[in-house]
């Protein structure tokens, strides 16, 4: 009786998944999370969390890799929002990673508003898209334990994380980084801006998604100065929000998924993770894994 129930079992996973769409609809709900340290820097270790689905033979998974906001001085890798976040992708079929960071600002008097002096704010987003590298870096060395597609990284961030992801493909070379070990295969923006739209090009250029409010009062939608500070104040400095990233985009013919919500502020940094979560997985399967060459504006009204 006890292998019968047993045969019975698999049979039925085993049919579930062949009724879905892997890297589109769920799999499994049972997730693998193990802890990795990626690196240690100035004395701390840097740790990521790994989500691996269960009942999944596919070997070489695409991956998601999640880097966090909170203003390069708070926010960790495993918050609630990040935790549930992340078992949605992998109960998909991916593997889905969330690193923590170096945060520079931490317990600093100015934080990242308008008295930090821009070389600062540089130097704090500089240090996470090294840290960023190196955990993909990691993941490279260690593809065959993880069983994952290393040409297939697709970066996520929110707000200070969205600055970071797309800094890292589209403006690495304004920071002293190491190089990426990878040409990732697409980015997702979560409220995010980079400073320099203009030296974007046809061959850098990767399926992006980019999620901003309309109103947000931090980074900006369109090109502004971050925090909207004041010219003279030492913070002063122009960021290029997702709509200006998407004009560039269409220019070049690359494909984009440009997702505006009208009258939102900056919670468009976190709320997409749960609200519009079958939007991203639909962005990685079409744009990403299946090369679709759309370019898509969404806009819809506040929620």
């Amino acid at each position: 009786m006890r292998f019968l129930i047993g045969i019975i079992f698999v049979f039925f996973i085993h049919n579930s998944l062949h009724t879905q769409v892997l890297y589109l609809d769920e799999i499994t709900d049972s997730i693998c999370i193990s802890t990795y340290t990626y690196i240690q820097k100035e004395g701390q270790n840097l740790d990521m969390d790994v989500y691996t689905p269960n009942y999944d033979n596919v070997k070489d998974r695409p991956v998601i890799l999640y880097v966090h906001g909170g203003g390069f001085y708070t926010g960790i890798r495993n918050d609630e929002g990040a935790l549930e976040f992340c078992k949605k992708i992998a109960s998909r079929g991916y593997v889905a990673v969330s690193i923590s960071y170096r945060l520079l600002r931490k317990g600093t008097k100015t934080l990242l508003g308008c008295d930090c002096p821009v070389k600062d704010k540089q130097m704090a987003l500089g240090a996470v898209i090294d840290d960023l590298q190196d955990a993909v870096r990691f993941l490279v060395m260690n593809k065959s334990d993880f069983e994952i597609d290393t040409n297939n990284i697709i970066l996520c961030g929110s707000s200070a994380g969205a600055e970071t992801v797309l800094s890292a493909v589209y403006n690495p070379f304004l920071y002293d980084v190491s190089s990426s070990p990878v040409k990732y295969s697409g980015v997702i923006s979560l409220a995010g801006a980079i400073a320099d739209t203009s030296c974007i090009t046809k061959d850098m250029a990767i399926p992006s998604m980019l999620f901003h409010g309309s109103s947000d009062n931090i980074v900006p939608y369109g090109t502004a100065p971050h925090h909207y500070c004041s010219e003279n104040s030492s913070g002063y400095l122009i960021l290029n929000g997702s709509e200006s990233i998407s004009k560039k985009l269409k220019e070049l013919g690359t494909p984009y998924w440009f997702y505006t919500i009208n009258g939102k502020d900056h919670c468009v940094s976190w709320t997409p993770m749960s609200k519009q979560f079958n939007e991203i997985m639909q962005f990685c399967y079409d744009f990403v894994l299946t090369h679709d060459q759309k370019q898509i504006s969404t806009n819809i009204l506040k929620e």
